[in-house]
């Protein structure tokens, strides 16, 4: 079974942590990882860099322009992750766009995904459609898991479309902005939390965009099966440095 898998079976509210690879410097993707993992984080999402990331907010956005500065690429990432599975046991899933893969070639991608123990992918600008007419049975020859994203504005049509394509967990992006551009649930997106979760989906839900505290991550995970944060620790380790991990985590999940 995918590690993905083994993880949403388990009895707790999942914390997922993002993080773009070859931030701040280049070699700081193994320790971030690791310590990630040490410091009781249950699944990891590695961002993959691009020049062009539609959904991203400021943040990211530097920290991806800087990243490819400092001379991270496909190749690059691929090999410095080669021995993770020597020292990491929780889920890994890189997240980007598809550009990348496709100059990559996407089956030479999965392949090298699996040898990884990379344990699946989300690629927000693979609309669904296309996936499941041309890259579904690629995805599952490799054992990889295709995570697709849904808003509030997805119609319900959509997502039980999604629902039936998935296989492991729907990230449900909580609202319409990018990543890091607000503070705090309102009503509104309370309301859009229930609603998916009366539509009693058969792939749990994993909350990603506005989740930085405590507070946000117990809104998100009442009605979900976790919480994405990625701009807040972002700004964690450009602030702070990556030597203390701990001290960010700890405040999401005392």
């Amino acid at each position: 079974m995918n590690r993905i898998n083994q993880k949403l079976q388990e009895d707790k509210k999942l914390l997922s942590i993002y993080f773009t690879a070859g931030y701040p410097s280049l070699n700081d993707t193994v320790s971030i990882i690791e310590d990630l993992e040490k410091n009781g984080v249950d699944m990891i999402e590695i961002g993959l860099p691009f020049s062009d990331p539609l959904a991203d907010g400021p943040t990211i956005q530097a920290s991806s322009t800087q990243a490819l500065k400092n001379g991270m690429t496909t190749a690059k990432l691929f090999e410095q992750l080669k021995d993770i599975r020597k020292t990491v046991s929780i889920p890994l899933v890189i997240m980007g766009y598809f550009n990348p893969m496709l100059q990559y070639g996407v089956d030479a991608f999965c392949k090298k995904c699996q040898e990884i123990g990379i344990d699946g992918l989300i690629i927000p600008d693979l609309p669904v459609d296309e996936y499941k007419a041309h890259y579904k049975e690629t995805f599952e020859k490799y054992g990889l898991v295709n995570v697709f994203l849904i808003t509030p504005q997805t119609s319900d049509e959509r997502i039980a479309f999604i629902d039936d394509m998935s296989n492991g967990f729907i990230y449900m992006v909580s609202s319409a902005s990018v990543t890091g551009s607000q503070s705090g649930f309102g009503d509104e997106q309370t309301k859009y939390f229930k609603r998916i979760a009366d539509m009693n989906l058969k792939t749990p839900q994993i909350i990603g965009f506005g989740i930085n505290n405590e507070e946000t991550f117990n809104q998100a995970t009442a009605y979900t099966k976790g919480a994405i944060i990625g701009s807040a620790f972002i700004k964690y380790i450009t602030e702070n440095g990556i030597k203390n991990i701990g001290e960010f985590t700890s405040k999401i999940k005392p």
